[in-house]
């Protein structure tokens, strides 16, 4: 099994996780920005709507007939997803955490728009499918890079504390991984390696951090939206990575070969 069908099941059933845990519960503990969705007129309607779409539609990236009808549903949902958080922008233009927010949902759009530039047949429309898909992956990580500078005493607080040396440490070094990664990808070097490691790292997070808190705190809707979403943009990374090349690289690959 190829490791870009791994990284398209995390993806596919991360997205499921989400759209059933909205279902249940559609609070502001849970969604956060994305709660100003119940709220609109028909809101409840299109919110369930929406979810049962990327219920579907994460079943469906994972067959090759669905895929590409999946991740256009998929693009769709998360670009509206998207968008509903930037109200929270313009409301608070001066403070990170809903800027935060819209990066969050880019992420798994970007991962959609990877999956569709797999099944798309013209070679050029493929790659600036695939260009795309990476560029918003390199801002999102860019915008982890920022959230964690900004709050950086409550992103220390998540880090378990048997981990040594410190929680200020692992605070510190993963945004600066999340800084190098951004520059990797945004730049086109080395950056599907950059992806692939920054997939593991939120892996990792949500492995040491969001498991054990469900562990302890199953109640809590915070915890188990943070837990779906963590592996969702984790999945989506991966997703990327897999249909990523290193083209500035190619010209001095090739001149090395003559």
């Amino acid at each position: 099994m190829k490791t870009g069908l791994y990284g398209r099941l995390l993806f596919g059933a991360s997205a499921v996780l989400v759209g059933v845990i909205a279902l249940m519960w559609h609070d502001i503990e849970t969604w956060q920005n994305l709660h100003k969705l119940w709220s609109i007129p028909f809101g409840l309607i299109i919110g369930c709507c929406l979810m049962v779409a990327q219920i579907a539609s994460g079943i469906g990236i994972l067959f090759a007939r669905t895929a590409r009808v999946a991740s256009i549903v998929l693009s769709v949902v998360y670009l509206l997803f998207s968008l509903v958080c930037i109200a929270s922008i313009v409301a608070a233009p001066k403070v990170y955490a809903p800027y935060g927010s819209f990066f969050e949902q880019l992420c798994p759009l970007c991962g959609a728009i990877a999956v569709y530039a797999s099944t798309e047949l013209n070679a050029a429309r493929a790659i600036a499918f695939r260009g795309t898909a990476r560029l918003g992956l390199g801002l999102c990580a860019l915008s982890f890079t920022l959230s964690q500078i900004f709050y950086l005493r409550y992103t220390a607080k998540l880090v378990p504390i048997w981990i040594p040396p410190s929680q200020t440490f692992w605070a510190i070094l993963t945004t600066v991984a999340f800084a190098l990664a951004a520059i990797s990808i945004l730049i086109n070097r080395q950056a599907r390696l950059a992806l692939r490691l920054m997939a593991l790292m939120l892996t990792l997070f949500g492995i040491l951090v969001w498991i054990p808190m469900l562990i302890a705190h199953s109640e809590a809707h915070l915890n188990w939206s943070e837990f779906a979403l963590t592996f969702l943009i984790a999945g989506a990374t991966w997703t990327v990575a897999e249909h990523t090349s290193d083209q500035a690289l190619e010209p001095t690959a090739r001149r090395s070969c003559v």
